[in-house]
């Protein structure tokens, strides 16, 4: 016995996206559910990675707080405060593209202009402030020492780490010159040479009974980096392989290199994905004051950058709580 099945006399627009809208949301906005959720997987994965490798070098990864001290213009150490900044006006400007997104629902065109204004400026910077922040981390803050067995080696004074400038003293003593692609071996440049040589180094601590040497394994107990004795110290630092300033993607003064690699790919992978929602905003801005929107009678567009925007804020919230924060 066959059974008589009514079809809906609106299902071929349902089955080819035509009148139907999943959620009451448009096209548009589906298109950029579905980017947001690619994209949140994809920095779920980089997080993962993150604190997997964490995980596994827990007694030599660097400690924060000894890492981000710094604040543009101002002298001093500063734990975190600039990175909290940072953050709070990010967070800001997703405030401003909230009201922004408001203002064209009421179709106030000069609100949704000047709401776009503050939250391109917070974007741009949020984006200056992480490229000095990359300017300081590459360069450094105190030097270390790297061992033929791959160790990173610090020096401290009364238990407080300090610089290779304060105990070092003189230009490099071994006539070193930096190969260029002028003069370089086959015509090949190479990274920058250290203000000190690994002899100096070694003289200067030694000349220097109040330094002492810190290694990057942590304590778990206490959360602070091993002090080695005097005698321990002239035992590794005899094993003394190269000068290290800074960081990079081959080392790093602040402990385990895998840190800085870490570091410059996920903060400089959501650092494009900000830059690339200043340019979409300055895009979006720009029609706005042309009227564009007000012509076709609603600011869904807008809208829709600003859920990119909002995406992008909720994403620096988890890298600043996996990177700063944990």
């Amino acid at each position: 016995m066959e059974a008589n099945i009514a079809i809906p006399s609106n299902s071929k627009d349902t089955w080819s996206g035509g009148s139907a809208k999943p959620f009451g949301a448009s096209y548009g906005k589906m298109m950029m559910w579905f980017f947001i959720v690619s994209d949140a997987l994809t920095f779920s994965g980089f997080l993962a990675a993150y604190g997997l490798t964490r995980f596994k070098f827990i007694d030599s990864w660097p400690i924060a707080d000894e890492v981000f001290t710094h604040v543009p213009f101002v002298h001093g150490e500063f734990p975190m405060i600039y990175v909290a900044i940072m953050t709070f006006i990010l967070i800001f400007s997703s405030v401003t593209m909230v009201l922004a997104v408001d203002a064209g629902h009421q179709m106030k065109k000069n609100k949704v202009a000047w709401y776009m204004f503050a939250t391109i400026i917070g974007g741009i910077i949020f984006v200056g402030s992480q490229a000095w922040e990359w300017s300081t981390f590459i360069k450094g803050s105190y030097g270390a020492v790297k061992t033929t067995d791959g160790k990173v080696l610090q020096f401290v004074k009364d238990g407080k780490q300090i610089a290779l400038a304060d105990f070092v003293t003189g230009e490099r003593t071994d006539e070193r010159v930096q190969h260029t692609r002028k003069n370089g071996l086959w015509f090949e440049a190479e990274e920058t040479i250290s203000n000190y040589s690994v002899n100096q180094v070694i003289n200067a601590y030694n000349a220097n009974p109040a330094i002492q040497v810190r290694t990057e394994l942590i304590n778990l107990d206490t959360k602070k980096k091993t002090i080695l004795s005097r005698e321990d110290g002239a035992k590794e630092l005899a094993k003394t392989k190269m000068v290290v300033e800074g960081a990079n993607l081959k080392v790093n003064e602040y402990g385990n290199t895998i840190f800085a690699d870490f570091f410059f790919f996920i903060t400089g992978f959501h650092g494009f994905h900000v830059f690339s929602g200043i340019i979409i905003n300055i895009i979006i801005f720009f029609n706005v004051i042309l009227g564009t929107y007000e012509r076709r009678g609603h600011y869904e567009m807008v809208e829709k950058v600003g859920l990119y925007w909002h995406f992008v804020d909720l994403v620096w919230v988890f890298v600043f709580t996996f990177f700063y924060l944990v």
